[in-house]
């Protein structure tokens, strides 16, 4: 609890058995309230580990439903539970829990309602690890992105990130893409709808057990990141209406 708001953390798991318990085990307890785990149909025992850890929301789905399917249970499950602030936090360990005060910080104190954890941001993402196309491909599709959607952001494309309850109950979510393209079009619902982005320097940790798209899927990836952008400028001039951006109130 941050204020008397309910902090939620949800984990979106695939896999993730190697790297979930010293994950859950860096989370900060003394503020956060509910940990929500979903299973998208691991062959291994996540779901199993989850529950041995401890952690009272294990979600698992029958059949796997993609990375944006998954974010979309958690989301949903942690409106339910009456989450205030919600943290997505990916249990590979490639992003650190130890983040999460500062993130919640931004948006108990009203400062901003979202919060993403740049990799970028300082000299820390090659160091980390990132392989070297991946970092041409992340400049090259935020400085376009930048342009079309009218914004600023170091990176759109991290996985770390945290909301108000506002923000998630404002914007369509549920009608996002499955695959991995669902976080730039929640990112494009955000800037559309007028809510404001704050950025915190996260480390970069690239390593076996962490979860990472291969080159033909990074392709798909940025080549969906790119139609999103088109159709906010599209929106966002008047030229076209899509549904993503209908506001839910």
């Amino acid at each position: 609890m941050y204020k008397d708001k309910k902090v939620v953390v949800v984990l979106p798991a695939y896999n993730a058995a190697k790297t979930l318990a010293k994950t859950y085990s860096e989370i900060p307890f003394d503020i956060v309230d509910e940990v929500i785990l979903c299973d998208d149909h691991s062959t291994d025992n996540t779901a199993e580990l989850g529950r041995q850890l401890g952690i009272r929301h294990v979600l698992v789905h029958e059949k796997n439903k993609g990375y944006g399917g998954n974010q979309k249970t958690l989301y949903n499950k942690a409106l339910d539970l009456g989450g205030d602030i919600v943290i997505m936090l990916h249990p590979d360990y490639q992003y650190t829990p130890k983040l999460i005060p500062s993130m919640v910080n931004i948006i108990g104190e009203d400062l901003y309602p979202v919060v993403l954890g740049s990799r970028i941001l300082g000299m820390g993402a090659l160091r980390g690890g990132m392989p070297m196309y991946k970092y041409i491909f992340n400049r090259f599709l935020t400085f376009s992105q930048n342009l079309l959607v009218n914004y600023k952001l170091s990176e759109y494309h991290t996985g770390y990130r945290a909301f108000s309850r506002n923000v998630l109950e404002t914007i369509d979510f549920n009608q996002n893409n499955d695959d991995f393209v669902f976080d730039n079009e929640m990112l494009s619902q955000i800037i559309y709808a007028g809510f404001d982005i704050g950025e915190v320097t996260c480390p970069t940790k690239y390593f076996e057990e962490a979860s990472s798209i291969n080159f033909r899927r990074s392709m798909k990836y940025g080549m969906g990141v790119l139609r999103v952008s088109i159709c906010h400028f599209f929106q966002r001039a008047g030229l076209a209406k899509y549904a993503m951006y209908r506001r839910l109130k």
